[in-house]
């Protein structure tokens, strides 16, 4: 439990957040969030991974091979950590490297065959996983709850 959710509970265990607060979406989801995040990151571990071992690997088996500064446009991943991040992979064999023939400057990135096989225990792992955080919701309510979720963060997020 971290320390945001033990101040809300008093000594016998009951409940003590105001109501005006858990009504509010935005600290709702900064929960979920927060839980979400432990989930997957532990899972992730367990499966000797990270969150951005699976951005890279899912963006290069979806979209094919890319430089470092397209895969971190598609990832998220800041290009100065976006290095690291292959490196990582690079060391498992996970993904390949070559010179850009077009721009012998840059490397262009390819999942490896053992990437590929790593991608889709990682899918699986995920899957188990996002299993337990929406638990208490039906399949209909998983996958609307997801479409709700995208539509806020389309909505908010510039050029999308």
């Amino acid at each position: 439990m971290i320390r945001a959710e033990a101040a809300d509970l008093p000594d016998d265990g009951a409940l003590k957040t105001p109501d005006r607060l858990r009504r509010r979406a935005s600290r709702l989801l900064s929960h979920l969030t927060t839980r979400s995040d432990r989930l997957i990151t532990e899972g992730l571990a367990r499966a000797d991974a990270r969150k951005w071992h699976y951005a890279v690997l899912a963006s290069l088996q979806e979209y094919g091979p890319a430089s470092q500064a397209e895969l971190s446009r598609r990832s998220g991943i800041y290009r100065s950590d976006m290095v690291g991040v292959l490196n990582e992979l690079a060391a498992r064999d996970l993904v390949e490297r070559a010179p850009d023939p077009v721009d012998r400057r840059r490397n262009v990135i390819t999942i490896s065959p053992r990437g590929r096989r790593h991608l889709r225990r990682l899918d699986q792992v995920l899957d188990d996983l996002h299993d337990q955080l929406l638990a208490p919701l039906s399949r209909a309510e998983r996958d609307q709850f997801v479409q709700l979720l995208t539509r806020l963060l389309d909505y908010h997020t510039p050029g999308s």
